[in-house]
Parts: C-alpha cells; sequence; structure tokens
C-alpha cells in the first residue's frame, strides 16, 4: 500500500449494471483497487461488461463475502475506511479532507451501508439532497464523491 492509495469497496450492490459504472468510474478516478465485497457480483459477467466498457480489465479487483475481515486487513495496512451514506453522523462530503491511504465503501442500493458496518468506519460521509429523493444511484454517488476524493490525491 502506498501512502496515497485510493480504493473503493462495493458491498453487496445488486445492480451488475452498477458495478459496471463503479469499474468505469474507478478507471477514471485512478482507483487503485474495488473489493467486491457481500454478494456484489464479480466479472466476468456481460452486464458488467457491458457498462464498465473494458474497465473490468484494466482495475484491479478483488472478491470476498466477509467485509468484516477485509477492513480489519485494510485497516491494519493504515488504510483510512470512508462510508459514502446517509445518516445522522455523516458530513458534507465537501467537509471531508481526505487522507489517504483511504477505502471508499458503498452499500446496498436500498439500505446503504448497515449500522454494524458503519461502527467499523473512520468517517462517514454523504451528499447534500436538495429535491424530495433521499439519495442518488449508488454509481453517480460514487463518481461525485470519488472526484472529489480523488483530487485531494498528492
Amino acid at each position: 500500500m502506498k501512502n496515497n492509495d485510493f480504493y473503493v469497496i462495493a458491498h453487496n450492490i445488486r445492480s451488475l449494471y452498477n458495478v459496471g459504472t463503479i469499474f468505469r468510474t474507478s478507471d477514471a478516478l485512478g482507483v487503485n483497487k474495488i473489493f467486491l465485497t457481500g454478494y456484489t457480483g464479480r466479472p466476468p459477467r456481460k452486464e458488467i461488461a457491458k457498462v464498465a466498457l473494458g474497465a473490468e480489465n484494466i482495475v484491479p479487483w478483488e472478491g470476498t463475502k466477509n467485509i468484516s475481515s477485509l477492513l480489519k486487513r485494510l485497516k491494519k495496512d493504515g488504510v483510512r475506511i470512508i462510508a459514502l451514506e446517509k445518516t445522522d453522523l455523516a458530513i458534507d462530503y465537501l467537509d471531508f479532507v481526505p487522507q489517504f491511504p483511504l477505502a471508499l465503501l458503498l452499500g446496498n442500493e436500498v439500505r446503504g451501508v448497515s449500522t454494524s458496518l458503519l461502527k467499523q468506519v473512520d468517517k462517514i460521509i454523504s451528499l447534500p439532497m436538495k429535491g424530495e429523493k433521499e439519495s442518488l444511484n449508488v454509481g453517480v454517488a460514487m463518481a461525485v464523491a470519488g472526484y472529489y476524493i480523488a483530487s485531494k490525491k498528492l
């Protein structure tokens, strides 16, 4: 792990199209590795490839069912775990000062990041929502927060 590494953890993402978006956006952001955890789909899958447009073959990735052991391993390596989630404990993503190495944790499209996982992270950030909907699509939210985080890399 390098001091400026940027990782993405996609946990329990149900849509393979969203996984494809995460791969394609991760390539654009220069993400060092994607961790596909829980029941998140893994390449090779045509639905992922349709959206990722080859990024699933470029961005390194690792699949694991057990996210808690992954979080422990990353933290042991000095990686800060940042959840992207709407909660009372979250700070506005624009007020967040990223410190690398960092992993951005994305949760399920409907349920988000579970309370038990939120207890294991170093910080929770959220995107302000000015309309009636509570959140954005996970891939879109990842892009917004990810571009902000990547802009702060060394």
